[in-house]
């Protein structure tokens, strides 16, 4: 429940702080006074959008803050989803920038204002005269049954289940589109890599293929080149060899005396051992070249594959080809999977649409149920309310489509006359008649709904007299079950209330100022009289105010 309210720099509200109690709190005050602003800064920070137009002084920020009790009330669900620190006490705050900026706060924490909305629709309800034309919302409609049938669990359920099967059916729509725009380039990529995976390639595959025809081509021309070094180095009358040979023996015989000329024989020795290693080495190389036309022409259309594909997938080396076909070969691989990642999304997708079948079938079966007693009662309160003869009756409708809420739509039909034809509340009910079925509505839910506080902002309009009376009581009874707020410019109304605040404006500084203050016995008593009288008070219109207000006990 609300128990304090303290506004500062709100419109015409310099500064001013409120104590609620609970039970049943009237506030009542001259048209303009600023009741209405009260309604406003309460939804500030319950998280209404805002701007710096409502600022008081433009130079300075605006400053709302709401201390509400939260026990008994199953909160801490919804600190501990938040990450926020959870109290009995919860302190609402919104700041308004003067550059139009605002900050929301719980428990000092800062927040976003979706947070703060969240858990303002778990604390107050503020239903203002327009309101009443939500009576002709089918969402609302549906929702005065499903509260009263304890369907709103399941309602969560079903809408969560619901929000995450269209986000598969988007996914799958997603899938679908994508395996059609691959299966289009399915079978050029299996060809592509088909093509590839034939040609078996192998890494430096394609500078070996090179060097060997390199060789193959030229093989009569190096054969040539080997025999006329073999005939130079040992098959020649002179050749190199030989001419090694004799200068060693010439070295070898004056060696002994001269240490130089022996490492003169030795380095002649090496050169000797080496020129006898490539000999051998020339003869083996010359024995093994034979050119092999059907080799040059294999290794010409080897390489000329090779050359083709590179071109083909413009890039240069084998191994940016073996990369390619990895390539192509996950992208054919992919369409497969994809096709697997679709059929078992088909799959959670019917998983999904029995089990929300399900949840649907048995909040169908609960409004089912309770139709007729939501209407009966529905009927019995408007009739309380000065309308003997109307009739309300809560008739259901199957979609052709399941929706958010389920596959049912409800009506309000509703009939102020006896005996006449039952039509929607839109097409036939007056203001007064609205007026009247929304409190029904208000107080039946109030006894299923355990809301803390409940706000009506002028929900009288268009009632009068004995009937104004009658929707006192029933508020009165209302606040049994919660903490009811209500503006009113009713006095049979204001006389029921256990608590009476008074908005009223005053000059300060020239400045007009709206204010408000809590009335004792005796100031009740002369702002009813001046409510049945205006401003002329007479003793029979104070006598009539001493009788609202003591006959509500």
């Amino acid at each position: 429940m609300l128990q304090q309210l303290t506004i500062e720099n709100y419109t015409l509200i310099r500064q001013l702080s409120i104590n609620f109690n609970t039970g049943f709190t009237v506030i009542t005050g001259e048209t303009g006074a600023g009741k209405s602003i009260l309604i406003g800064a309460l939804s500030l920070i319950l998280g209404q959008r805002a701007d710096s137009n409502l600022l008081f002084d433009k130079t300075r920020k605006c400053i709302v803050e709401g201390l509400f009790l939260g026990k008994d009330y199953k909160l801490e669900p919804f600190f501990i989803e938040n990450d926020l620190d959870y109290d009995d006490q919860i302190i609402l705050r919104r700041e308004i920038l003067p550059s139009g900026k605002s900050r929301a706060f719980i428990n000092d924490t800062p927040v976003n204002l979706n947070v703060l909305r969240e858990l303002g629709e778990l604390l107050v309800d503020i239903h203002s005269q327009h309101a009443i034309l939500s009576l002709n919302d089918p969402a609302f409609q549906l929702n005065i049954v499903d509260e009263y049938a304890g369907n709103i669990k399941v309602l969560q359920e079903y809408r969560e289940n619901f929000k995450s099967l269209r986000l598969m059916m988007n996914e799958l729509k997603q899938l679908q589109q994508k395996e059609l725009n691959a299966k289009k380039d399915q079978d050029y990529f299996q060809f592509l890599l088909t093509e590839l995976i034939e040609a078996r390639l192998n890494q430096n595959e394609k500078e070996e293929l090179e060097s060997e025809l390199e060789v193959q081509t030229h093989a009569e021309e190096i054969k040539s080149n080997l025999q006329q070094i073999k005939y130079m180095m040992s098959e020649g009358d002179i050749n190199l060899i030989g001419s090694i040979s004799e200068t060693m023996g010439i070295l070898r015989k004056t060696a002994a005396y001269h240490n130089d000329l022996k490492l003169l024989f030795e380095r002649f020795e090496s050169i000797w051992f080496e020129m006898k290693d490539i000999d051998k080495e020339v003869f083996r190389l010359e024995g093994s070249l034979v050119s092999d036309p059907e080799r040059i022409e294999f290794l010409n259309r080897r390489l000329n594959l090779i050359y083709h594909l590179e071109q083909k997938h413009q890039v240069h080396g084998i191994n940016e080809l073996l990369q390619i076909a990895l390539e192509l070969e996950e992208k054919v691989n992919g369409i497969v999977s994809l096709e697997e990642k679709i059929q078992g999304l088909q799959k959670s997708i019917e998983n999904k649409k029995e089990q929300l079948n399900e949840l649907d079938k048995t909040m169908s079966n609960t409004r089912l149920s309770v139709l007729k007693a939501v209407s009966d009662e529905l009927t019995e309160l408007v009739s309380q309310l000065g309308m003997p003869d109307a009739c309300v009756k809560i008739i259901t409708e199957k979609l052709s489509e399941p929706g958010n809420d389920g596959s049912d739509r409800i009506k309000i039909l509703f009939n102020a006359n006896r005996g006449g034809e039952l039509k929607e509340v839109a097409n036939i009910a007056s203001g007064g008649e609205l007026s009247r079925l929304m409190l029904s509505v208000k107080y039946l839910l109030s006894k299923n709904k355990k809301l803390p506080t409940l706000v009506f902002d002028e929900i009288d309009v268009g009632i009068s007299g004995e009937i104004a009376a009658k929707m006192g009581t029933l508020m009165k009874n209302m606040s049994k079950f919660m903490q009811l707020l209500t503006i009113t410019h009713l006095p049979q109304i204001a006389g029921k209330g256990d608590n009476h605040l008074l908005v009223y404006k005053e000059t300060e500084d020239k400045f007009v100022r709206s204010n408000i203050k809590n009335l004792d016995y005796d100031q009740r008593i002369m702002e009813i009289a001046k409510m049945l009288s205006d401003e002329n008070i007479s003793e029979i219109s104070v006598m009539k105010a001493k009788e609202l207000i003591e006959f509500q006990s």
